[in-house]
């Protein structure tokens, strides 16, 4: 019997679950003042615009029948889960539709590979190209890659999309082969450099000033790892990212925790993934990227080649590191402030920039930060030394406590 619209949209809405590279943050702000939907606007849920603001997606499979049986896929050829298949027109209408309700701000697109890569592109690439061209749709438009898809295909669909991204799936090229044979790194490893180069032409384009030339993705592409299918390690993850990083230019990895699908098999773990394990590895990327963080500076933090689940990375570094500690906030680089536990980006910026007209006092540290109670252990202000609380053994759990404790605990 065929299914409902809506039998559909349950069925297809529920495979995209897994799929966590979904962000509208870096999409190129349109004239929102003529066509339809905005990148800018103020949405419900599900992703967050440049500024910080949350926007909703649309987030679904066109189908989740596929011909590669993938051990972790809960769409692989072999699951007995429901299928469907949308049609163009059906995502169109649907986007459309829900814009129009003001459910969602933008379109997250992904699909199993029913037929062949081309095919399956090219109705991904079709759907993108309606709304824009046959819709004057202006809204927030993420596109999944296939591997394998043709050079062509990948250069129209970053015409048309936000942001492209295309899945590694595995931290080790041999948990690929073995959980997922049928499908090639090669041409996973083609589809990002040829993307990366397409994003490069672009914009070198545009720097000449000779030309106008149509953005090419102009959020950038991303990629998914699954953690914890295989026995990779979290620093091996690590090292995988930061390869990534540099040999694609990638804006983000994304890190999605395994969940067993309901499918017994001798090759996965039986239960699933913490999610503190996905987050944790975020947190480790997010030094790497920002906070100037090597990865030999992380690995002398990571016991046996893991994150410790019960602290953040950047307080397990610091504590690893004790000798560094105190430091002076009056005095310390950047990036050594960057370093102290519970100092974020911005944080250090506003504290430099204070320290200028005058020596910062902890009061003042409280006016620029919203964490005084977790960095003090870790420095110094003409009226604060916790040289006690540096040799205190018991500091580790101090600093895990709730904040209201912690509060009460060094005070």
């Amino acid at each position: 019997m065929p299914r409902t619209l809506l039998q559909k949209l349950e069925i297809l809405a529920d495979a995209a679950k897994y799929d966590a590279s979904c962000v509208s943050s870096g999409g190129v702000k349109r004239n929102a003042g003529k066509g339809l939907g905005s990148v800018t606007g103020e949405g419900i849920c599900h992703a967050f615009t440049p500024d910080g603001r949350c926007v909703s997606l649309l987030k679904i499979l066109l189908t989740n029948f596929c011909r590669y049986d993938c051990v972790y896929c809960v769409s692989r050829r072999s699951s007995n889960v429901p299928r469907a298949r949308f049609t163009v027109e059906e995502v169109v209408a649907l986007t459309l539709d829900l814009y129009r309700r003001n459910c969602i701000e933008g379109l997250f697109l992904s699909s199993g590979i029913a037929r062949s890569a081309d095919e399956t592109m090219a109705d991904l690439v079709r759907v993108a190209r309606v709304l824009r061209e046959e819709h004057d749709f202006h809204g927030y438009i993420h596109l999944k890659t296939i591997p394998g898809a043709g050079a062509e295909l990948l250069a129209e669909a970053g015409r048309h999309a936000d942001r492209l991204s295309m899945n590694v799936e595995l931290p080790a090229e041999a948990s690929l082969a073995e959980l997922a044979p049928e499908k090639s790194i090669r041409d996973i490893k083609r589809g990002l450099a040829r993307t990366r180069t397409n994003i490069e032409a672009a914009a070198e384009k545009s720097l000449t000033g000779r030309t106008k030339t149509q953005p090419y993705a102009p959020a950038g592409q991303s990629t998914q790892m699954v953690i914890g299918a295989d026995q990779s390690s979290d620093f091996e993850i690590l090292q995988k990212s930061a390869e990534l990083y540099g040999a694609y230019a990638l804006q983000r990895v994304y890190y999605s925790a395994f969940s067993p699908t309901g499918h017994v098999s001798q090759h996965l773990p039986p239960k699933p993934v913490p999610l503190m394990r996905e987050h944790r590895l975020y947190q480790a990327d997010w030094l790497l990227r920002f906070y100037g963080f090597s990865l030999a500076e992380l690995e002398s933090a990571l016991p046996a080649g893991m994150l410790d689940l019960s602290i953040d990375p950047k307080l397990a570094w610091a504590l690893a590191h004790r000798g560094g500690f105190p430091v002076d906030v009056n005095k310390a680089s950047r990036e050594m402030l960057l370093r102290v536990p519970g100092l974020g980006t911005r944080a250090v910026d506003r504290i430099i920039t204070a320290r200028r007209h005058g020596a910062l006092r902890l009061a003042d540290l409280g006016r620029l930060t919203s964490s005084v109670a977790r960095i003090r252990p870790f420095i110094v202000t003409p009226d604060w030394q916790p040289s006690r609380l540096l040799d205190d053994g018991h500091l580790r759990r101090r600093l895990t406590r709730k904040p209201e404790q912690l509060a009460l605990a060094l005070g």
